[in-house]
């Protein structure tokens, strides 16, 4: 599904002034997560404009419209910039509001905000946020940890043990984001993941029942949300399948909103510390992104051994 953000959601986050409009418009929809600043249509060339872009007007927009262009001229650029179709328009750096504006804005109803920050700023953190706000969301089955600063997706069939792994993960000092259902979305290259209301903080213990992990263990064993880094699929042990030995093999991934992130199979069978191990593959994985890779070091430590017997023999 697609986020929803209203005019009014980026008001109260920014803490921008309203200068024009009632209360109401401030429910106009925002669906595009990009700002538009005025240049050809200043001259009115629109054919490239995309009308439900946010408007930001800053140091140069103010200047264009008090030096060169009349009343008229303002009124007829306006009117089409104020469309039905665009949410709102910002004004940076504290600039006073253009009368004509004001004035147009009114009889509208249509909401003009105005902040003290630098347009350059206005435009990182309103894209920011939209980007966030707007991407598409998805659910995945499995639960996600901080492990070392890693977030970590666990995955495998219902009934793996997932959630009480989690529990004992939690017992060792890292922190639960989110047990049995993930709600995913892609922000720019990187994919955040985090617990549906209803299940944040809470694991599925079967035997037990439901238990409040913040309740049991404190606040600082859960997690809000986190990047998702690495993907572990618990599987049953099977004898006849053939596992990762060395860690030389072609590495796995699995691709969520068309990001591909690191993964690999976990086998479990009886008598294996699975958060140990677990905790283990998270600190290979952070080596590996350091440069320092356990399994290359290996093969090149057999080659240099195998070439030294050579020159010795």
């Amino acid at each position: 599904m697609e986020g929803i953000v209203r005019v009014r959601d980026i008001a109260e986050y920014f803490r921008l002034e309203q200068i024009t409009g009632d209360d109401t418009s401030l429910d106009r929809i925002i669906t595009v997560p990009e700002i538009n600043r005025l240049g050809l249509e200043f001259i009115g060339y629109f054919v490239s404009t995309v009308f439900a872009r946010v408007v930001l007007l800053g140091n140069k927009e103010i200047g264009y419209i008090a030096d060169k262009m009349s009343d008229d001229q303002v009124r007829e650029l306006f009117n089409i910039i104020m469309s039905e179709e665009t949410p709102c328009i910002i004004i940076a750096r504290g600039h006073e509001c253009p009368p004509i504006l004001k004035e147009m804005g009114d009889q509208k109803n249509f909401p003009i905000l105005s902040t003290k920050q630098e347009t350059t700023r206005v435009i990182t953190d309103v894209v920011s946020f939209l980007d966030e706000h707007l991407a598409k969301t998805i659910s995945l089955h499995g639960t996600f940890m901080n492990i070392y600063g890693k977030g970590i997706l666990l995955t495998g069939k219902s009934g793996s043990g997932k959630s009480e792994i989690a529990l004992e993960l939690i017992r060792k000092g890292h922190q639960l984001i989110a047990d049995d259902r993930v709600d995913v979305k892609r922000v720019h290259n990187s994919i955040i993941g985090e617990a549906p209301f209803l299940l944040k903080g809470m694991l599925e213990i079967r035997g037990i029942g439901i238990i409040d992990a913040m309740q049991m263990f404190g606040v600082n064993s859960i997690l809000r949300s986190h990047t998702l880094d690495y993907v572990i699929d618990l599987e049953k042990w099977d004898q006849d399948t053939e596992y990762v030995r060395a860690g030389i093999e072609d590495k796995e991934y699995k691709t969520i909103l068309d990001v591909d992130i690191p993964m690999i199979t976990l086998p479990m069978k009886e008598g294996r510390s699975i958060a140990v191990i677990i905790e283990s593959a998270v600190t290979n994985f952070a080596l590996i992104e350091e440069g320092y890779d356990s399994a290359k070091a290996f093969d090149e430590r057999i080659r240099n051994h195998i070439l030294a017997q050579k020159k010795e023999g």
